[in-house]
């Protein structure tokens, strides 16, 4: 029979097919495949046609991009995004000429850009951000003229932008951002009419960008921030981009005013010029001619989030329009110009403000006090300016502020106790003004400061609160140079967070608390210009962290030890006490006399004497009541073997926190298994508590502990110990302790249970980890059936009685019902088994024998391997390989 045409079409079309998915698994053979999901994989082989789409994103994969790529000719989409792949990409890819999209971001791939990569002429995207690519951009990539989508953000490229790319007239996003390109943007890039994102950012760009490229209608971002551009802008350069929301230049050199045209884009958000040198008047649309008037501009524009101009030279009077912008306005950043005059009343109509800044300015005036309603501002910046009169109450009611930072201004008057109600706050600063009066312990009572609370350089009085222990997650705390009394509060021992504490220059006496032994953490501990007196603590010497010590100009006493920070001349001041002697010579300080060593010496030997008499009498009380005990007691513990771990049922108790329901971590047939710590060394346990009122498992213990107590292999759970006694409620009491396995069961990683409290990482048992457990498996089932002197069943194999210690070796457990059989037993199959229960398998066969474990095994090994349950509604109806 000679076969038709259409016989002869499908044989080379199923040929065809065998070579694609041959090439495909010699693709796949150069990745490395943890984490991989097999059966996901499959669906990237089609059945009936080419293989036109290759996505592998975000599997873990790794290793080296394979040549075999260039002859999936009929690839369409290639996607490696989040992996790990490295090396150079292969020539090869070069002759996918039916490639459309190239996703290759977020991997290490380095090396240059193929320039063959022109050929694919079908290209509509390509996305190599994310890895480590250098060299130049080819300029034959700009015959791509299908390409809309070019992204090579975060590499290292460099050179020019080739002006061929000028050329790609489709092209809608161009992202070139963090990379080391330099030279200038060229003129035929104001071709591009298509382009909605241009972003150059964090570059080596010397030039600004031609006058055409402001003329993109189309384009909505645009950022050339962060790079080296010279030049000047004019007011009266035409800037027609009329549906721009995002313009950013700052970070650059350029010098000028900003173009009055800016305001003709009323979909702005943001606006960025910080960084660099723009001065002068700015004319606005109304003919305005101080500085900042410009901004009067934006006052109808209804989408404007963010305004910027911070590190300018901007002169003028702050302009009250600012108050008219708005209700959209997030943020004002006006810092580190040289603005004049008064924050506005009005700014409390910018209801959704949530950023100020206007630091290091020559602001003056007060704070105004509408700034109480600004219920969404969470951070407030007006330090280094002119700012007088009192600290305005209506500032408590800002309870999202975050960051409250005004020092060195002119403010005076009492720290309102409204602040308390700032439950949010970050860090506060408030130093270097004239605030008297004393400290609100409201303030001192927030524990949301974390980051700094400086109330230095004012003129505060009285005491510090006790409400200061509240701050215990504080990192700096720095009351300096004020007029505070009293003594050193021991609730400072409670801000256990603390790295830099400054009380310099201030009333305080009285000696150093002790409790500031518990502040572990200090780095800087500034004590001086004081009355403190006393000897000084030695807790100090084992303060590892402390790099800064000054107890300078006080009324400390005695010798000063010679270890620790005190071993760093340049790290430790003490001058100014007259009292102090020794140390070591750098600190010029004379040597103690005679007598206070004589003294010191007494002190020593007394304290030895006492100390050496109670521990002998404790030791002497410790061994009576250890003896009585011994004699008294019958152990009430059966063990195993000699060798195991002695515990009794108390320690049991102590251990799981009296049977704690915290501590359950698993519900048997026979018992309850929890989780202990023991008190003696802390080693985590396992304690498998038998149900008595089960009448099999009395059985099941000495069957279990029979089984078990010849038993050693790395495989299976070691039992450390078997307790039979009484409870005490007098009840019998039976336990099997075990070693705890820190990963749980496997039935854990193969199915988590919903809501279960685990990483993510637990949920992704890597092909190559679930081999090695169905090997721990292997290695333990062989060791029973044929290692043991009578051989033993285990019956119960599956994922939850198989544990994984910290290393993921999997270990069997649960001996519950073991079956103990001899080998002739196991020879025979009309013997009976000579274990407690029922006679055979259920559903599977007439009579136990090691058969079974394997049947199981087998089951466990297709469980694993298919991340499925076998009572899954997929083998229903029966499952075969082909089907799989």
């Amino acid at each position: 029979m000679v076969p038709s045409k259409k016989h002869f079409q499908a044989s080379r079309s199923f040929f065809l097919i065998y070579i694609e998915v041959m090439i495909l698994l010699n693709l796949l053979s150069f990745f490395n495949l943890q984490g991989l999901n097999l059966l996901s994989l499959a669906t990237a082989i089609p059945v009936h046609r080419r293989v036109t789409k290759l996505k592998l994103r975000n599997l873990k994969l790794s290793g080296s991009l394979s040549p075999y790529i260039g002859n999936l000719s009929f690839l369409r989409e290639f996607d490696l995004v989040d992996n790990s792949f490295y090396n150079q990409i292969p020539q090869e890819i070069g002759g996918l000429r039916r490639l459309e999209a190239l996703h290759l971001g977020n991997n290490s791939i380095s090396g240059e850009i193929p320039s063959n990569l022109s050929a694919c002429s079908k290209l509509i995207l390509v996305d190599m951000s994310g890895n480590q690519l250098t060299g130049e951009i080819p300029s034959l990539l700009g015959l791509l003229s299908n390409l809309k989508v070019f992204g090579f953000v975060h590499n290292s490229l460099r050179g020019n932008i080739p002006p061929s790319l000028g050329n790609l007239s489709s092209l809608e996003e161009l992202g070139l951002e963090t990379n080391a390109l330099s030279g200038i943007i060229r003129e035929a890039f104001g071709r591009l009419r298509n382009l909605l994102f241009f972003s150059i950012f964090e570059n080596a760009i010397s030039c600004l960008v031609p006058v055409p490229m402001f003329n993109l209608s189309s384009i909505r971002i645009f950022d050339i921030g962060e790079n080296k551009i010279q030049g000047t802008l004019h007011s009266d350069l035409e800037i027609n981009m009329p549906h721009f929301e995002f313009f950013s230049a700052g970070g650059n050199q350029i010098s000028g005013q900003i173009p009055i045209s800016i305001s003709n884009a009323t979909n702005l958000n943001v606006l960025e010029f910080n960084g660099n040198r723009l001065n002068g008047n700015v004319p606005s649309l109304e003919n305005l001619y101080c500085d900042l008037n410009f901004l009067c501009t934006l006052v109808n524009n209804t989408k404007l989030g963010f305004l910027s101009i911070f590190e300018n030279n901007f002169g003028g009077e702050f302009p009250n329009c600012i108050s008219n912008f708005s209700s959209t306005v997030q943020g004002l950043a006006m810092d580190e110009n040289n603005i004049l005059g008064k924050i506005p009343d009005g700014i409390g109509n910018l209801i959704n403000l949530e950023v100020l800044v206007v630091v290091e300015n020559q602001l003056s005036g007060p704070i105004p006090f509408n700034i109480g309603k600004l219920q969404k501002l969470k951070i407030f910046d007006a330090n280094i300016n002119f700012l007088s009169r009192t600290i305005p109450h209506s500032i408590g009611n800002l309870t999202e502020l975050t960051e409250l930072d005004i020092h060195f201004n002119n403010l005076q008057g009492s720290i309102p106790s409204g602040l308390g109600n700032c439950k949010n706050l970050l860090l506060m600063d408030l130093s270097s003004n004239n605030l008297s009066g004393p400290i609100p312990p409201e303030v001192l009572g927030l524990p949301s400061l974390t980051i700094v609370l400086n109330l230095s350089s004012n003129d505060l009085t009285g005491e510090l609160s006790v409400e200061v222990e509240k701050l215990k997650n504080l990192g700096t705390l720095d009351v300096s140079q004020n007029r505070l009394s009293g003594l050193l509060p021991k609730n400072l021992g409670s801000c256990v967070s603390l790295e830099k504490l400054f009380l310099e220059g201030n009333l305080f006496e009285g000696p150093i608390p002790s409790s500031l032994s518990s502040l572990r953490g200090l780095e800087a501990l500034d004590l001086s210009d004081n009355n403190i007196s006393g000897r000084i603590p030695e807790f100090l010497v084992r303060f590892g962290a402390l790099k800064y010590l000054n107890l300078s100009f006080n009324d400390l006493e005695g010798l000063i030890p010679s270890e620790g920070v005190f071993k760093n001349a340049r790290a430790t001041f003490v001058e100014g006490n007259s009292k102090l002697c020794g140390g070591i010579p750098e600190l010029h300080l004379s040597r103690c006399n005679s007598k206070t060593s004589a003294s010191t010496s007494l002190k020593l030997k007394i304290t030895i004497i006492v100390v050496s008499s109670g521990v002998t009498l404790v030791f002497s009380i410790f061994l009576i009541i250890w003896f009585r005990k011994k004699k008294e007691q019958k152990p009430t513990t059966t063990h195993v073997e000699n060798s195991l771990l002695q515990l009794s049922y108390q320690s049991i108790l102590r251990a799981t926190k009296g049977f704690s329901p915290q501590n359950l971590v698993g519900l048997g047939s026979f018992g309850y298994l929890y989780k202990g710590i023991l008190e003696a060394n802390g080693a985590a346990i396992a304690v498998k508590v038998l149900n008595l009122l089960n009448h099999r498992a009395s059985r099941s213990f000495l069957v279990e502990c029979e089984a078990l107590k010849n038993i050693r292999h790395r495989n299976i759970v070691k039992v450390l110990t078997a307790i039979s006694g009484i409870d005490y409620k007098g009840n019998d009491f039976k336990a099997l302790v075990y070693e705890f396995m820190e990963n749980g069961s496997l039935e854990d990683w193969l199915h988590p249970s919903v809501g279960m409290n685990k990483p993510e990482m637990m949920r992704n048992l890597n092909f190559f980890q679930r081999l090695n457990v169905a090997i721990d498996v292997a290695h333990a089932l062989e060791y029973l059936h044929h290692c043991c002197e009578t051989p033993i069943i285990n019956c119960d194999l599956k994922p939850s009685n198989v544990l994984l210690d910290w290393e993921m070796v999997g270990h069997i457990r649960d001996f519950g019902l073991p079956k103990i059989h001899s080998r002739d037993k196991l020879n025979d199959s009309t013997n009976e088994s000579s274990s407690l229960g029922l006679r055979g398998t259920i559903g599977y066969a007439p009579l136990l024998s090691t058969n079974g474990d394997v049947y199981s095994y087998g089951i466990l090994l297709l469980e694993m391997l298919t991340g499925q349950r076998p009572t899954n509604e997929k083998f229903k109806e029966g499952l075969s390989l082909q089907t799989l």
